[in-house]
């Protein structure tokens, strides 16, 4: 009984240091150490992708229920892919002036009223509207370096998005596709690795697109072609 006790705390405190990883991305994107603040954000992605399994493995409801970690992993999830990406977008000047301002202070206003959203997620665990991975998003600007019409255009259509009914694929839950999805899922961190601490290359890059458009459509595509009912 102790030792699944000191497991479900464990597993919130792995959830935690998500918000520790959080602060170090920022002061890297403060001192504009772009691959550094990369870095961190993506350790916290990793993080949040093993700590609901863990989660559920070990009941941290039944056996560490004085921490809810549903709203830990939503205070944590805010930092690292909303508050910390989006002010590096501003920093780094990819988007200068009131523009960058405007952008940036509206994404974090509508991603805090989602990430607050009770009906955020379906009965397959995707996500209903675009689940504010402002992180990914910002990956792929400082990767690619798209035109600033081109990043303006994609921010004003993900923001309200986030309460648009348009499925998103949740990259472990989401059992329609797994056996794709998690394997775009582990080639998209490899090219983002590759970029952030390499050089940049074509097939790379590529890579990089191919995959983060599968990630932005394949819940809205899975929309248009419902599931096949099992036959008995």
């Amino acid at each position: 009984m102790k030792a699944n006790v000191r497991n479900g705390y464990a597993v919130h405190l792995l959830t935690a240091t998500g918000a520790a990883l959080a602060l170090l991305a920022l002061f890297s994107a403060a001192h504009e150490e772009w691959s550094h603040m990369f870095l961190w954000l993506l350790a916290a992605l990793i993080v949040d992708g093993v700590d609901g399994p863990l989660a559920r493995s070990v009941d941290t409801k039944a056996n560490a229920p004085r921490i809810d970690g549903v709203l830990l992993d939503l205070v944590v999830d805010f930092l690292t892919y909303v508050f910390v990406p989006v002010f590096a977008i501003v920093q780094s000047g990819m988007i200068p002036g009131w523009t960058g301002w405007l952008c940036a202070l509206s994404i974090v206003t509508v991603s805090a009223l989602y990430f607050a959203d009770t009906s955020m997620k379906t009965e397959d665990a995707s996500f209903d509207g675009f689940p504010g991975c402002w992180n990914m998003v910002a990956l792929v600007f400082f990767a690619m370096e798209p035109p600033i019409w081109a990043m303006v255009s994609i921010m004003l259509i993900l923001t309200p998005m986030m309460f648009l009914p348009v499925h998103f694929v949740h990259p472990v839950r989401t059992r329609r596709w797994s056996m794709i999805t998690l394997p775009v899922t582990l080639v998209w961190i490899v090219c983002s690795v590759i970029l952030l601490v390499g050089t940049y290359t074509h097939f790379v890059g590529t890579g990089l697109i191919i995959t983060s458009l599968y990630l932005l459509t394949a819940g809205g595509i899975q929309q248009i072609l419902p599931a096949q009912s099992s036959k008995h």
